[in-house]
């Protein structure tokens, strides 16, 4: 008997999974009937989950976590057994900014990009008109990757520049209305301002820091524990999906199918770039070729390390002004459910790791790690500024942050 389920997405080249999955039958083979529902906004897929319009979402890692808190509305405990990708985001500013920031040209360092962003932002600071960036949601990764990144680089958000929040279909008009100075949004809208001419890409948040977590699958606790076989066969459909997608010979069809109007409605030859890691920094400037900008499928890429959740939660007690909460740790540290993906794929060939945490931004090198079933080899995971978080210690490092 097949199981039906909903999932709400944004048009983003990352809510590809659940769409081929869907779309190749890989979700059909496994006894699961998908219902795909696009929205504009974070803040309506949420509401769509919360509400019970939709059984599972595509969503913001750190807005799991945030609805799970309760911050900024009633508490309600969300599950993510699965991880729909790493990274795939990039920092765009404006064409003139760009050029100031990375005279050069082609895809800038962190350290230096932001040295050269920090003289900007004081002078704009003095002349009253701040530097403003876009973020698509203030519980977003996108918000937490910039923040690290400005402030390790001696820019104070909130004080020194202004950061505010822009729907992902909406940044590229924002940037070119002139509503704002950079935004820090995934594909294909960092590619979109390209192509309009009004903005260079001047950062991957891969980075920033080189494995982080991104889009997860999201569900109502209560909805997992009702569906859980139906998300169990789910979970095994989106990996047979993130193998295809990964697959070169795949990539011109997979792009034909996200550009479709009912998912991105966009261009597929925008959307193959992201896929095989080609970004166009500058319109009329040569692709440049960014390896793992979208980290889809291996290394473990979907496993919900509860380490990851954690230092979504370090990030949240940081900006939002809190005090650490041993109590809202735990809360948070339960949102990923490796327990679940391991029982969706014990006895597949997927492998499984031994763990179910680790030391974030621990590896520069390839490092093969212990696993419960098959084999499994992390590659570099890195902070920019060298940081390291271990979550047996979620207090110090937060106090290293101060």
């Amino acid at each position: 008997m097949s199981t039906e389920l909903t999932i709400g997405f944004l048009p983003l080249v990352d809510a590809c999974l659940p769409i081929l999955a869907h779309e190749h039958g890989f979700a059909e083979e496994a006894g699961v009937s998908l219902r795909l529902v696009k929205d504009m906004s974070w803040a309506t897929v949420l509401d769509r989950l919360l509400y019970g319009h939709s059984d599972a979402a595509h969503l913001v890692a750190p807005l799991a976590i945030a609805a799970t808190l309760g911050r900024g509305r009633p508490a309600q405990p969300l599950s993510v057994p699965f991880v729909l990708g790493l990274n795939g985001n990039a920092i765009t500013l404006r064409p003139e900014l760009a050029r100031q920031v990375r005279p050069g040209g082609g895809m800038g360092m962190p350290a230096a990009v932001g040295a050269a962003l920090k003289i900007i932002a004081e002078e704009r600071r003095r002349e009253g008109r701040p530097l403003t960036f876009g973020v698509v949601h203030r519980y977003s990764s996108h918000n937490y990757m910039l923040r690290y990144w400005l402030v390790a680089c001696g820019i104070r958000p909130d004080h020194d520049v202004e950061i505010t929040t822009v729907p992902p279909p909406f940044c590229a008009d924002a940037l070119k209305q002139g509503e704002v100075d950079g935004i820090c949004v995934g594909e294909p809208w960092n590619s979109v301002a390209v192509e309009q001419g009004a903005g260079e890409i001047v950062l991957s948040t891969a980075q920033i820091w080189r494995r982080g977590v991104e889009k997860v699958l999201a569900l109502r606790e209560s909805v997992l524990e009702e569906k859980r076989e139906g998300v169990l066969r789910l979970i095994r459909a989106l990996c047979r999906a993130g193998a295809h997608f990964v697959d070169p010979a795949n990539w011109e069809l997979n792009a034909e199918i996200l550009a479709r109007a009912e998912y991105l409605d966009g261009s597929a030859d925008l959307i193959r770039r992201a896929i095989s890691d080609q970004l166009l920094i500058a319109r009329d400037g040569p692709l440049v070729h960014y390896p793992d900008f979208m980290f889809q499928y291996r290394e473990a890429a979907n496993f919900p390390w509860v380490s990851q959740a954690e230092w979504l939660y370090t990030q949240m007690v940081r900006w939002d002004g809190i005090p650490y909460d041993a109590e809202d740790a735990r809360k948070a540290a339960r949102v990923f459910r490796p327990d679940v993906y391991r029982s969706a794929l014990l006895g597949t060939g997927e492998p499984l790791p031994g763990a179910s945490s680790k030391v974030e931004g621990s590896l520069a090198s390839r490092t093969v790690v212990g696993t419960q079933q098959g084999s499994i080899m992390l590659e570099n995971n890195v902070f920019f500024d060298g940081m390291v978080f271990d979550p047996h210690d979620i207090e110090g490092y937060i106090a290293r942050m101060a």
